[in-house]
């Protein structure tokens, strides 16, 4: 499977608003198929196509084995929960950097499948979540963006300590980062 570079921050891509889907073509799920091999390998749970340094409204997610691998073409929020939560988040665009986000602890998200075709999930907790974390970044939002003025100074000095390893704000998943990254239960 096709293993795509995942664009960092600083790279225009991530804040830019992405286009919708006219037709679920071939060449939108092969793209499909390879978001899901890169978020995978980069021990994700979530990826969006600006991440990939893509323009379409597409985002996958793979929280766990019960909601099993989702696939997200246009998806859009049509309902949030009143009550929030507070949670670490990370991303795969900006590695090494954690800060806690508030968001709405249950949504309804409106998308169509990797066929095209329409369907509706009720999520809560970790895939809503995800959920709402992917659908942002399809609208140039980063979760740094949810951050007090004081944590986010912090995440990006964490990120200054990191962000050189990345030229051309690009994050190529090599053997070596994949094996850094594995718990002592995957080995």
């Amino acid at each position: 499977m096709n293993i795509l570079d995942i664009r960092v921050l600083g790279d225009p891509v991530l804040r830019q608003d992405t286009t919708a889907v006219e037709a679920v073509t071939d060449e939108l799920r092969q793209l499909i198929d390879a978001m899901f091999a890169t978020m995978r390998r980069a021990k994700g749970i979530g990826l969006a196509a600006p991440q990939v340094g893509r323009s379409e409204r597409i985002a996958v997610v793979d929280v766990n084995a019960e909601t099993g691998p989702i696939a997200l073409v246009n998806p859009r929020i049509l309902s949030a929960a009143g009550t929030t939560a507070k949670s670490e988040e990370g991303c795969l665009s900006i590695p090494d950097v954690f800060g806690d986000v508030v968001r709405p602890d249950g949504v309804v998200v409106a998308a169509l499948d990797r066929d095209g075709r329409p369907f509706e999930i009720e999520a809560g907790g970790l895939l809503a979540r995800c959920l709402q974390h992917e659908i942002d970044h399809l609208h140039g939002k980063l979760f740094l963006d949810y951050l007090s003025v004081l944590k986010k100074r912090s995440a990006m000095a964490e990120w200054s300590k990191v962000k050189d390893r990345y030229p051309g704000y690009v994050r190529r998943l090599t053997d070596e980062e994949v094996a850094e990254h594995l718990s002592e239960e995957d080995l």
